[in-house]
């Protein structure tokens, strides 16, 4: 296992250079500047000496290789510099002050998920072709084919424009987590529905679950002490990653409902062209997806024996 890890780890590294160069890549191919962006959105142009002075202070005025070198060397002791959008504040001050925001939405959106998705998942395997296993896979399939920018935004209309029942935006109070962690729920509610009835369906069509059967075992103990144990195992494959994409924000639902957290913060940076924020707000994002997927395949072979991480010689 230490040398699965060791592997893993080095391939995790080499990610986040790729990702790295293709973003700062992306990022300086786009026409204009930062500078210029924050003049068009507020319709005043920077006076040239100005924009050279900005160009200075923030080394965009160097070849664009040496901004790379000096961005990595800086990265590694985790120093992203300061915001271009808020000049006072450092992009790490920004993550430490506005991630918690990310993270309440995440967390809330996960649990509403896993209880839905998972238990409409698991009682519609448990009956089949029912009213039950219907109702699921209609949810499923609303899940499938509204966006989430689409279903916030309808839910605006109907409980804050029309009924007047919530709050369009923010995150004071539990009158504002509502719709936001609704409208993140969608695509966790269709893959853990999907998910857990095929792997609670192949699992009531084992044959230990017919010897089990066989040996007048009742059906609760089977559905208990057979069935659940080998058919959720595998919702760890899908779990660890999707919990980890929630609570590094929801770029689309935190911008509709004004949440300021990671997402909102990085939309905002892709609009003003913030490079620092841009950067780092990628990195980490592969950083915990990385991270994600190699805890999951650890606990996945911890759960299951039958599991190895590395191939036999």
């Amino acid at each position: 296992m230490i040398r699965y890890i060791i592997t893993r780890t080095a391939g995790l590294l080499g990610v986040l250079f790729v990702v790295s160069i293709i973003t700062f890549a992306l990022m300086h191919t786009v026409p204009g500047g930062p500078f210029d962006a924050r003049a068009l959105e507020k319709q005043q142009m920077v006076p040239e000496n100005i924009k050279r002075q900005l160009n200075e202070k923030y080394g965009l005025d160097e070849p664009v290789w040496k901004q790379y070198a000096l961005f990595v060397r800086n990265a590694v002791s985790l120093d992203f510099g300061y915001s271009m959008a808020y000049p006072n504040r450092t992009v790490i001050g920004i993550f430490r002050e506005q991630w918690s925001y990310s993270l309440q939405l995440g967390l809330l959106t996960f649990i509403f998920s896993l209880i839905v998705g998972a238990g409409l998942g698991i009682f519609s395997a448990i009956k089949p072709n029912s009213l039950l296993d219907y109702f699921g896979t209609g949810v499923s399939i609303f899940c499938l084919v509204i966006p989430s920018f689409v279903f916030a935004i309808l839910l605006q209309v109907i409980f804050s424009v029309w009924l007047g029942w919530l709050p369009t935006g923010g995150w004071s109070s539990p009158r504002h987590w509502i719709m936001p962690v609704l409208a993140n729920s969608l695509a966790p509610v269709l893959v853990l529905q999907r998910y857990t009835r095929a792997s609670m369906t192949d699992a009531m069509k084992a044959n230990y679950v017919r010897t089990a059967r066989a040996k007048g075992l009742s059906r609760k103990r089977i559905m208990f002490v057979h069935v659940f144990k080998n058919a959720l195992t595998p919702l760890l494959t899908v779990g660890g990653p999707l919990a980890a994409g929630l609570i590094v924000g929801s770029f689309f639902v935190e911008s509709i409902f004004r949440i300021p957290g990671i997402g909102f913060y990085f939309v905002s940076a892709i609009g003003s062209r913030d490079y620092p924020m841009i950067m780092a707000t990628t990195l980490v994002w592969t950083l915990i997806i990385s991270l994600a997927y190699l805890v999951t395949d650890l606990l996945y072979a911890l759960a299951d024996p039958r599991v190895t991480l590395l191939k036999e010689e």
